[in-house]
């Protein structure tokens, strides 16, 4: 527990030096690579956590040296903080440097020669294409549903809509809540969606999510506030106008549920990881998922093919007949413990 009046260190009062190099970087942030609010106040947080790590020694941000970011570095990891964490602010810091050697208030680099903290690689859970079926189903009204059930039909085809978007076109969920009403039409065969940083991508749209998406339009109305008029291809009566990634997410557990699958397995994220996983796994070229995920590296793509290894090593340790043999002789022998 935090000791009583001890500001943490992203609550500690900066340098006026300090807060005005942080603010230029934030700005520049916003204004050239498009950051959401959210992103700019993680980096906030993380450059705070830096200054006052810097503080004691009275050296200010613009004029650190390598020494003083392998020391908060070093301060990171003796705190417990996780490598994942330690990692991010490292990241961070590295591009406010980039920032200040780019505007000439420095010569050089710190955060250069800094190596970044080892991250445990961690694969994503992938629902199977049994499991998405299933989500659909259960997603998908029953036919000749009674008058009084209008509004529960209506809120069936657009949760099927958004399902068939998530997993037959690898949206985020931030792009997807937020597609306008005219990214769709009676010819689409693909949308614009609008990414991360503003990056615009052309993405497939099949055969069953323009036909969820058809039908969803023809009860579009009922989710209209107030019936009055909406830009939003999924409106809501939210401040924004459109769905909420939160409602979403609400949504999908309770289908989750429904379709006897454990909803701590089923979110938007889900459904776009397996998008990407499904189609590697029927011969998908890897760099043409990359694009349609809309990740500026590969490396962020690969790790689906990390979830195809370890799929296929967990097949062949199951169902491959020597393998078996193998446990049999393991379990056979006392005093082994197997290797």
């Amino acid at each position: 527990m935090r000791r009583r009046g001890r500001p943490r260190a992203e609550e500690a009062p900066l340098s006026a030096a300090d807060a005005a190099a942080i603010e230029a970087f934030l700005e520049m942030a916003a204004a050239e690579r498009g950051l959401a609010r959210n992103t700019l106040d993680a980096y906030r947080r993380d450059l705070a956590c830096f200054a006052a790590d810097l503080a004691p020694s009275g050296v200010a941000m613009a004029e650190a040296e390598t020494g003083h970011v392998r020391g908060f570095v070093a301060a990171q990891r003796k705190a417990g903080v996780s490598a994942r964490t330690a990692a991010r602010r490292l990241s961070c810091l590295r591009q406010f440097y980039r920032f200040l050697l780019t505007d000439g208030r420095r010569e050089d680099d710190p955060t250069g020669p800094v190596d970044s903290p080892t991250l445990p690689r961690t694969l994503p859970g992938v629902l199977t294409e049994e499991e998405v079926e299933r989500l659909l189903s259960a997603a998908t009204p029953a036919p000749g549903e009674a008058e009084s059930s209008t509004k529960r039909r209506a809120d069936g085809l657009r949760l099927r809509a958004m399902i068939e978007l998530l997993y037959g076109s690898g949206l985020r969920v931030s792009e997807l809540i937020s597609l306008p009403l005219h990214a769709v039409s009676a010819e689409t065969r693909t949308l614009l969606v609008r990414g991360k940083g503003g990056k615009e991508r052309l993405v497939p749209l099949g055969a069953p999510a323009r036909r969820a998406l058809d039908d969803y339009l023809t009860v579009r109305e009922r989710h209209l506030a107030g019936g009055a008029p909406s830009r939003w291809l999924f409106p809501s009566r939210a401040a924004s106008g459109h769905l909420t990634r939160h409602r979403l997410a609400q949504m999908l557990k309770a289908l989750a549920r429904a379709a006897g699958i454990d909803p701590a397995r089923v979110s938007p994220h889900a459904l776009r990881h397996a998008f990407a996983s499904h189609l590697l796994a029927h011969g998908a070229d890897l760099r043409a998922v990359q694009k349609m995920l809309g990740h500026a590296d590969i490396a962020t793509t690969e790790i689906y093919t990390h979830v195809l290894d370890e799929r296929l090593r967990r097949l062949v340790q199951a169902g491959h007949p020597l393998a078996a043999a193998g446990r049999a002789r393991a379990g056979g022998s006392p005093g082994r413990s197997g290797a």
